[in-house]
């Protein structure tokens, strides 16, 4: 009888490990972390301040590189790519969901939104399709035209995730997404997220500190002092 096939992870961490200098102080943020992620997934990575979990979502994210180890994101060694391609596949691949939204306060929704595909080679209108789609997702396609300071802090992180996820990146990486929300609007973001992970598929990392957030998630992982301590099962 023929094996099973199992499919190879979509992320994979084999042996990382980061040290930061301080002058003559050396500083280990990560301690040979070994991990999968299969498509698919909803990721939440919990720990104590200071326990690598921002710093191994960077990794993962191409932002930031091993000391040692490597990271493969679907089946591409992206710990062996110089900057400039570095940046070329974030681009292409991953979706950016930050604490403070980052977005422009000039531009409104829609162009916010449209950001990531200036980087494509797309025309305006089809830039400007996808936009529309990717707010329509997240159910604000009637604030198109809204600039950031009209809208509630739940709806410009709900903007931000419609940027992340307009240019149908291979992950979606989030760190601390609810953390300046309150807890309704947090739930509504969260929500948010679930949806897009269960209904369109999509690969979701998330850091956060909030027990509660994690809750939305498939998986748990536990970091601390730099080493994965507890793993929940898929």
């Amino acid at each position: 009888m023929a094996a099973n096939h199992v499919p190879a992870p979509l992320v994979a961490v084999r042996g990382v490990s980061k040290v930061y200098r301080r002058g003559r102080q050396r500083v280990e943020v990560l301690h040979h972390v070994e991990l999968d992620i299969p498509q698919g997934d909803f990721l939440a990575l919990m720990g104590p301040s200071g326990s690598g979990k921002s710093t191994l979502l960077n990794m993962v994210a191409g932002l930031d590189l091993p000391t040692d180890g490597s990271i493969s994101v679907a089946g591409r060694r992206i710990d062996r790519m110089s900057a400039a391609e570095l940046a070329r596949w974030r681009a292409s691949h991953v979706g950016f969901v930050f604490q403070f939204y980052n977005l422009m306060p000039a531009l409104s929704a829609r162009k916010n939104v449209e950001l990531p595909l200036l980087l494509t080679r797309l025309p305006a209108a089809r830039r400007r399709r996808h936009a529309a789609i990717a707010l329509a997702l997240v159910g604000l396609q009637d604030r198109a035209g809204h600039k950031p300071g009209e809208l509630s802090g739940g709806q410009q992180q709900r903007v931000a995730i419609a940027r992340a996820i307009v240019s149908d990146p291979t992950l979606i990486v989030c760190d601390e997404p609810t953390g300046d929300l309150d807890r309704h609007s947090a739930e509504e973001v969260l929500g948010l997220l679930q949806r897009l992970n269960r209904q369109h598929g999509k690969t979701i990392i998330m850091v956060t500190h909030d027990p509660k957030a994690a809750e939305f998630a498939r998986r748990i992982l536990h970091l601390d002092k730099g080493t994965l301590v507890e793993q929940s099962p898929p």
